[in-house]
């Protein structure tokens, strides 16, 4: 009777919740362990390589071409990896950010498994602050995946111990990691925007196709609008408004003005994208 009445006294939360970091480790180990996952990674580890590659053969060749890009890229090999990350940027790294988005909501309801995590012990903002932090800190390792390969890759094959930024003067290699870094979390936070508008839709779909086309589409509509002089006034609420400004870490000093800027932007479109996914995941039923 006394283990009993012990029992009955421990708190109902204290034996149903499972500890929060036991649970992201759980979701970051799912994530990473999915085939497509893998694979995404590994094809962004390569871009650089290949591009780093291509640099290296043209810069190399006969003509105006072949002496203009020796002139940009020799001995500047940590150029490559911010080129690569704002190439990706366009469209790779916005993909894997949606696709994670897809699969973490409508992926889970369309194989059945999001009705039993709904209806477990676990606070539905709990549930979706786990995967909001699995796709967030996924595609952080994919954007810092490309930025080591294309360090290597540039080091290796273009060579430099410092930066030439184009404001002319010379960072040190050290300095110039920073600014690697930089751009990578930059890119990490825009990706995060594009991800957290996806986790809106997958919270209200079972289809992950669905999450990817509005996504893709957003971004699509984002770069036709921001092309039209008469749709000015739009840019401030695109979500592509000031991607471009991130290769401004190669000037020195850095404007941390559109910098700022664009990672606000970025913060508004998480902050709006995640309260959606919320008043969703509180209002359904599986």
């Amino acid at each position: 009777m006394t283990a009993i009445t012990d029992v009955a006294a421990v708190p109902a939360a204290a034996r149903t919740t499972a500890p929060l970091g036991r649970l992201l480790r759980s979701e970051l180990r799912m994530m990473l362990r999915r085939p497509r996952t893998v694979v995404a990674l590994a094809l962004l580890a390569v871009v650089p390589v290949i591009a780093g590659i291509a640099i290296r053969i043209a810069s190399s060749g006969d003509g105006p071409v072949g002496e203009g890009l020796a002139v940009l890229v020799e001995g500047n090999g940590l150029m490559l990896p911010i080129f690569t990350l704002l190439a990706a940027l366009t469209m790779l790294l916005p993909l894997v950010g949606a696709t994670l988005a897809a699969d973490a909501l409508a992926g889970e309801s369309a194989h059945g498994t999001l009705r039993s995590l709904l209806i477990a012990p676990v606070g539905r903002g709990r549930l979706l602050a786990i995967k909001a932090f699995g796709v967030a800190t996924v595609t952080l390792v994919a954007t810092l995946v490309m930025a080591l390969t294309g360090t290597i890759t540039g080091v290796l094959l273009l060579g430099g111990d410092g930066m030439l930024t184009v404001s002319g003067t010379t960072l040190s290699f050290v300095d110039g990691l920073g600014r690697v870094l930089l751009a990578a979390l930059l890119v990490a936070v825009q990706v995060w925007g594009v991800a957290a508008v996806a986790l809106a839709v997958s919270a209200w779909t079972d289809h992950p196709l669905i999450v990817l086309s509005v996504a893709l589409g957003l971004l699509i509509v984002s770069g036709v609008l921001s092309a039209i002089p008469a749709l000015d006034w739009l840019e401030p609420f695109l979500i592509t408004t000031g991607w471009e400004s991130i290769g401004e870490v190669v000037r020195d000093p850095i404007p941390w003005g559109s910098l700022s800027e664009g990672a606000l932007r970025a913060g508004c479109y998480i902050v709006i994208g995640c309260s959606l996914a919320l008043s969703r995941m509180l209002s359904r039923d599986g």
